[in-house]
């Protein structure tokens, strides 16, 4: 089975009860998750394997650390999940950035491919999958699918909220995936929205209200 880590650092705990806010401003809100991915990305990637490097500092010559060869990638679940990439980026400016297009289906709740575009090397390289929401699981779970049929075996997910539902779906259909999540919340309601949430997180981002 999957790992599960609920962010507990004081810092995301904070930022994300901010971005609840029915008033917070666009600017803001961006900007605001931006900081939590970056957050994110620092616990996400607390097993990345190291080797022993040396170094000379203008002292002396010294063994130090790197990452041990494992390249990355940031795969955002469009639209919402652009607004996560500077904020991994950040952390790990070196790895590539794919995209996959999905919408949910206003009916079924379904998702719906439109666009997938990935780094030609992608199965070589340690995938994070990003999108601010996991609520149904529907888009996440589709994503994830899509990178496995390409080959890729090493992914993650990174998400700001989670419902319950959502988790329970992504550790039923892909139990290798290791989850990240900002805060886990309550329930969805009747429209497959995270409730307490913080509404759209695309439209909120993007300014589309």
């Amino acid at each position: 089975m999957s790992k599960v880590q609920v962010m507990d650092h004081p810092l995301i705990q904070h930022k994300i009860s901010y971005i609840r806010g029915e008033n917070v401003g666009t600017k803001e809100f961006r900007e605001v998750i931006r900081e939590v991915a970056s957050l994110m990305c620092y616990e996400a990637t607390r097993d990345l394997k190291l080797q022993d490097v040396k170094i000379k500092t203008p002292i002396c010559e010294t063994i130090g650390k790197e990452l041990e060869g494992k390249k990355l990638a940031v795969v955002p679940i469009l639209r919402a999940g652009l607004g996560m990439v500077d904020g991994m980026l950040s952390m790990i400016p070196t790895a590539k950035v794919g995209h996959i297009g999905l919408y949910r289906d206003p009916e079924t709740l379904e998702p719906v491919e439109y666009y997938c575009k990935l780094p030609s090397d992608c199965s070589e390289r340690e995938v994070f999958v990003v999108d601010p929401m996991l609520a149904t699981g529907g888009s996440s779970v589709a994503a994830i699918q899509m990178l496995k049929d390409k080959g890729v075996k090493n992914i993650r997910f990174l998400c700001i909220l989670a419902a319950p539902e959502g988790v329970e779906r992504m550790q039923k259909e892909h139990p290798d995936v290791d989850l990240y999540i900002g805060a886990l919340d309550e329930c969805l309601n009747d429209h497959g929205y995270i409730v307490p949430g913080l509404g759209d997180a695309g439209d909120r981002i993007f300014g589309t209200m």
